[in-house]
């Protein structure tokens, strides 16, 4: 569409009750050969008895022109526009047609000013909807056609893009709104995401986001997990082809936390935090819609966890006196990073009565002693036991700290506690068949892998209580290793 030809245009709109009552200056601009051309959003036969009303219903001369409040007048010279007055204010409207009309009086029988009405093109989805339909943006996805009365929720379960929930129909809005949360272009392939080894651009994450629920301000948040379960040490198509019950479990780290209003504290592993819930929700149907990564199929858990809806929640830095995750992990202090971990369910540890590190850290070691099964250990050549995740609450964490124990302390006291003999690993020690070969028994064994050890500080500020999150490995060499991505603001 051409720009405005020079001299004044003016946007209205039949329901709002300041464009009706400046319809007689309308008149009188007109009746003085003023060069005035009168956009009409809602309704192109008003004004009513003025000839040649440009018909903007289509909103995108309102668009281009930024228009937020009518009426708005417009002065345009050389192509662009000198001038504006917003509202209905007598004496810069006089002063704005004072070039063809000097001393033109205008409006006598109106009050000297009125504020105008909320322009169509600035209602609630209209500014996305236009930026969509005039502007410069490319949404690459192919729309699917929906019919008036299909139920859109129903539709996405019906093309396998639910993870069992209802998810948000992505809307071509809505994917452009989500799309602002990152300065990214939105054809930016960021990977491939198996199982298939799809490429994924920005635009399919932001589209999944946004059927996860999430805000655009957590779209960078879900680009970083979805980054780092593409790197080759999570090995995400591992995660999911194996039988064992892990998925991602995403940690996030620094001031990006905060700002988003992720929860670190109370109920930090549940439920009732919007953040948490769709960050990870949104890296699984990533998994599931792009990679083809579906239970039953190339998923083969044999029985899953309710972490692989959705497993995300922030550290509690603020409280904490360790180096964070992210920092122990090479992320610069004051920077925001996510971690992943391959993670299954949540064991409670319980110890009321520990007022000592040393008596704290061996209940600590005794249930980490029983992640995966309590004889596996890491022996060469012939098991190696999945990774933990240890989350510390404050009232534990205070033990730790009131005796100056740093985490690398508690970390070396749980490496020497579960530093296991091997006669108590072999095969039917203890009337347990499973084990190693009995050629072992004479030796020692870690029962995590170096660096295999995680532990963050997370909950609420009463409870004596602390969690492990177990990971996944399977035989040999191979598993997952969590993995860590700056977060990009």
């Amino acid at each position: 569409m051409s720009e405005l030809s020079d001299g004044l245009a003016v946007f209205v709109k039949r329901d709002c009750p300041t464009c009706v009552q400046v319809v007689p200056v309308l008149a009188e601009m007109r009746a003085a050969g003023l060069p005035l051309v009168v956009y009409s959003q809602d309704d192109p036969g008003f004004p009513e008895g003025l000839d040649s009303v440009a018909d903007d219903t289509s909103l995108e001369r309102s668009w281009r022109h930024g228009i937020e409040i009518v009426p708005t007048l417009l002065r345009i010279g050389g192509g662009r526009e000198t001038g504006r007055c917003v509202g209905w204010e007598r004496r810069e409207w006089e002063d704005l047609v004072a070039l063809e009309g000097p001393g033109l009086k205008l409006g006598s029988d109106l009050p000297e000013a009125r504020p105008g009405c909320g322009s169509r093109s600035v209602e609630p989805g209209m500014a996305e909807r236009l930026e969509i339909e005039f502007g410069d943006v490319a949404i690459a996805s192919r729309p699917i056609p929906v019919g008036a009365y299909d139920d859109e929720v129903e539709i996405c379960y019906e093309r396998g893009w639910s993870d069992g929930l209802p998810v948000v129909p992505p809307t071509r809005e809505r994917v452009f709104r989500m799309l602002q949360g990152t300065g990214r272009s939105a054809g930016e392939v960021i990977g491939a995401v198996p199982p298939n080894l799809v490429p994924c651009s920005v635009e399919k994450v932001a589209v999944n986001a946004v059927m996860a629920g999430c805000k655009p301000e957590y779209l960078p948040l879900v680009l970083a997990a979805v980054e780092a379960a593409l790197l080759d040490e999570f090995c995400m198509h591992g995660l999911l082809c194996t039988t064992w019950f892990a998925g991602p479990v995403v940690i996030v780290n620094g001031p990006v936390a905060g700002r988003v209003g992720m929860n670190s504290q109370g109920n930090a592993l549940g439920q009732g935090n919007r953040a948490n819930a769709t960050i990870g929700r949104a890296l699984q149907l990533v998994i599931r819609n792009v990679g083809g990564g579906r239970p039953g199929e190339i998923d083969r858990s044999a029985l899953g966890n309710p972490g692989k809806y959705t497993f995300c929640f922030a550290e509690d830095e603020a409280g904490s006196c360790w180096e964070s995750l992210a920092v122990e992990r090479g992320i610069a202090p004051g920077a925001s990073a996510v971690t992943l971990f391959a993670g299954d369910g949540v064991q409670p540890i319980l110890d009321q009565k520990s007022r000592t590190p040393e008596s704290l850290a061996r209940t600590l070691a005794a249930g980490l002693r029983a992640v995966g099964h309590p004889k596996l250990a890491t022996v060469p050549g012939v098991s190696l036991s999945g990774d933990a995740l240890v989350v510390i609450t404050p009232e534990h964490q205070r033990v730790f700290a009131d005796a100056g124990w740093s985490k690398q302390r508690l970390q070396n006291e749980l490496e020497t506690l579960l530093t296991i003999p091997g006669s108590e690993l072999v095969a039917g020690a203890g009337g347990i068949a499973e084990g190693i070969p009995e050629s072992f028994a004479a030796g020692s064994y870690p029962k995590f892998r170096p660096g295999g050890l995680l532990l963050v500080r997370a909950g609420g500020g009463a409870g004596m209580f602390s969690a492990i999150i177990s990971g996944w490995v399977a035989s040999g060499e191979m598993g997952s290793i969590p993995a860590t991505k700056e977060v990009t603001e």
